[in-house]
């Protein structure tokens, strides 16, 4: 009786250095990063983000003298409406008119240039990113990598098992 006792001891105290040991293995799988704190910190980030800001200024720039133009041409219409000609009222009316959709426009494709310049610089420097950090997870044998800045997994070993398919067995689903 007391050689099971020791023996029962035994194994659990094996088992329970096994499971610490295991578990102790599992945590320095798993890793985590910061995607933007990685962007943020990349010396092309800047120089790209000082090209959208100039790119950006000038389209103020350009926007500002559009709407100077404007402002002078209303407040004139403004001040002269009342003795001014039907026609010609009505031809500086449809002016102001052509003024604001020109505005308007350009606001959308400045908009549109900026968003896809940003797209260009940026989407490269994402792709650098992730590129290291599929190289890191391989390199230190991670089972996943965690992105606190987007919420999810940035990686996964490709030898992970994809559980869906059973998953879809047990649920009865093909």
């Amino acid at each position: 009786m007391m050689k099971k006792i020791i023996i029962i001891s035994a194994l659990t105290i094996t088992s329970i250095f096994f499971a610490k040991s295991l578990a102790a293995q599992t945590a320095q799988q798993i890793a985590y990063i910061n995607s933007n704190e990685l962007l943020e910190a990349m010396p092309e980030k800047v120089k790209a983000s000082n090209q959208l800001i100039d790119l950006n200024n000038k389209y103020k720039d350009e926007l500002n003298v559009m709407q100077n133009d404007y402002n002078k041409k209303y407040s004139d219409f403004i001040s002269y409406q009342t003795s001014m000609a039907e026609n010609i009222r009505l031809r500086r009316m449809q002016e102001l008119y052509e003024l604001e959709r020109q505005i308007n426009n350009f606001m959308k494709v400045a908009q549109e240039d900026v968003q896809n310049q940003e797209k260009a610089m940026i989407e490269p420097l994402r792709q650098r990113v992730n590129d290291a950090i599929y190289q890191v997870g391989i390199e230190r044998g991670f089972v996943c990598i965690y992105d606190l800045a987007n919420p999810g997994i940035a990686f996964v070993t490709p030898d992970a098992t994809n559980a869906t398919p059973l998953v879809k067995q047990k649920l009865g689903i093909k």
